[in-house]
């Protein structure tokens, strides 16, 4: 029973994860407008959100002798890889954040956390109201 609620409720949580670490790399985009040299971030919410759901099937890594090393670390479909904004114009100083793109990104990343937070809130309720029907 507890692994049918999860389920119900994973495509929210994995969206509200994935947009809360997007304002955060777009946040730090934006502090770090004035660093020289500083590269801005971003990755495909999309991409990372069909991984996190477990839509990407990653290889496995075949072990064909006893001594091979396996990795360190298992691949983590909840962390989204990030990837460098190719900016439209480069800047002098090596900086690559563009503040009309970042600003447009931030903001739409807010719009869509508080849609993905209305969705969740709407599962809770039809979850409330299936269970004191019963």
């Amino acid at each position: 029973m507890l692994g049918r609620i999860d389920d119900y409720f994973k495509p929210q949580e994995t969206a509200l994860r994935l947009r809360s670490e997007r304002q955060q790399v777009l946040a730090a985009n934006i502090a770090n407008a004035d660093t020289p040299n500083y590269k801005a971030r971003d990755f495909d919410f999309g991409a990372a959100f069909k991984a996190a759901m477990g839509d990407v099937q990653q290889p496995a890594m075949q072990q064909t002798d006893p001594r091979h090393l396996q990795p360190a670390a298992a691949f983590d479909p909840l962390a989204p890889h990030l990837g460098y904004r190719v900016p439209a114009q480069g800047a002098i100083d090596g900086n690559t954040v563009e503040m009309d793109t970042e600003m447009s990104q931030f903001a739409d990343n807010t719009l869509r956390y508080q849609a993905a937070l209305t969705f969740m809130q709407s599962r809770i309720s039809s979850m409330k109201t299936a269970l004191n029907a019963q």
